[in-house]
């Protein structure tokens, strides 16, 4: 175990992007094993190879309807059917999804052994870490991860982002964003200081570069500001300000800032001009979040008597706090009919029946949006997901460690068909 450990610190230093498929699958032959590393698309819908010079090429597997989609999703190890000694793993940063390892174990090691099961651990969690720690270092995974080109502007925007799932102790957030390669104008961002997490969704007047040039600056103030320890009010000036000035007279921005203490429950928010966020308890969307409505940032709200409040809300232990911008309920079919929140609100509803993680819920909500308006989408969509005190962090970070046997998978289950990857367009 320590030899494999010792390979991937050592081997890592030098490495590039394209070289981590080669560290992995030396670090594994420290315990006689064989591992394959597989990230997802940026849409999540498949689960591509990455190249390991001198092995044949291994072929992408659907996340919707394989072995492998099965352990993405459900973040557990999950063994393979055919009698092979073979398991998939799920690879994590932090809770953040990043893809699964397919390990071949050697012959004779039994996945009910503490020692194999602390090498599998041990070997997805470091391939995890170095997945993250190296992308920005080169182009390599991010060219395995797109399917298709990204416009300049979504190029701009995807920079500027948060990972699209974080979780810490009482917290899990999780953020989507499509088209995943012509967004424009929307964004989020999220920031935990001390026991407060910070919460903001954008939606910038556009879809076009400019646009994405003032969602970038509206996000900046907002950072800037919150850094600076300021509250949502002063946050929310110094929004108008910039993008008053840097709007063009006509360029506006919608929006919603909060604020929510992990001690209490607690949370505080701001809307401007924006769809008032859901609040869900038990499984249900129980309200609307409707008040400290004010207008879009860059008209400014004023001070004094004229101003508006922080509005409040007291959580239960596991309420969801749910984020959206009116490219979701607005999707339309060619025919005119809107996806709709009664829709967005089942799909929310049907997740927590089923007890699909945040990440997951999003994940299917986003494609399901895309579906319902043919594959295109005409304006931005984006969801963020702030579930309080519910243990979730604890299932996202350990699930893959539960026990998961092989009988315990259906002989019948669809998981046994294997997705092919359709070719770059």
């Amino acid at each position: 175990m320590v030899a494999m450990v010792r390979t991937f610190l050592d081997r890592a230093h030098l490495a590039t992007p394209g070289q981590l498929g080669e560290v992995v699958l030396e670090a594994a032959r420290e315990l006689g094993w064989r591992a394959l590393m597989y990230l997802g698309d940026y849409e999540q819908q498949w689960l591509v190879p990455v190249p390991v010079s001198g092995t044949t090429d291994a072929v992408p597997h659907n996340i919707d309807g394989t072995l492998a989609g099965r352990c993405f999703r459900s973040l557990e190890p999950v063994p393979s059917l055919s009698g092979q000694q073979t398991v998939w793993l799920p690879l994590l940063d932090g809770v953040e999804r990043l893809g699964v390892l397919e390990v071949s174990l050697d012959v004779g090691d039994d996945l009910d052994d503490p020692r194999i099961r602390e090498g599998c651990r041990l070997l997805s969690h470091l391939t995890g870490h170095l997945v993250a720690a190296k992308r920005p270092y080169g182009d390599a995974l991010d060219h395995l991860m797109r399917r298709r080109p990204r416009t300049v502007a979504s190029e701009l925007l995807h920079q500027l982002l948060p990972p699209l799932t974080f979780a810490c102790k009482g917290l899990v957030i999780s953020g989507l964003l499509q088209p995943l390669y012509d967004v424009a104008a929307d964004a989020f961002d999220y920031s935990v200081m001390d026991d407060t997490a910070h919460l903001a969704i954008l939606d910038a007047t556009g879809h076009d570069l400019p646009a994405t040039s003032l969602a970038a600056i509206a996000l900046s103030a907002y950072r800037n500001s919150r850094r600076q320890g300021r509250g949502i009010l002063t946050s929310a000036r110094a929004m108008d300000e910039l993008i008053a000035e840097h709007g063009e007279g006509w360029r506006l921005a919608t929006g919603v800032l909060g604020e929510l203490n992990l001690t209490s429950g607690r949370f505080r928010y701001l809307n401007a001009g924006h769809p008032p966020p859901l609040l869900m308890r038990q499984g249900k969307v129980v309200k609307e979040l409707t008040g400290a409505h004010r207008v879009l940032f860059g008209l400014g709200e004023g001070e004094g008597e004229g101003a508006v409040a922080v509005a409040e809300e007291s959580l239960q232990r596991g309420d969801r706090i749910v984020l959206y911008t009116d490219g979701i309920v607005e999707a339309r079919t060619d025919e005119g009919e809107l996806f709709g929140l009664q829709r967005l609100v089942d799909h929310l509803e049907r997740a927590a029946a089923t007890r699909q993680t945040p990440p997951e819920t999003l994940r299917r909500i986003g494609h399901d949006v895309l579906g319902h308006q043919g594959g295109v989408l005409r304006d931005d969509a984006t969801l963020l997901i702030a579930e309080w005190a519910s243990g979730e962090e604890r299932t996202l970070a350990s699930a893959w460690n539960r026990d998961v046997r092989v009988e315990d998978l259906s002989p019948h289950s669809s998981d046994r068909a294997q997705g092919r990857l359709p070719p770059h367009r």
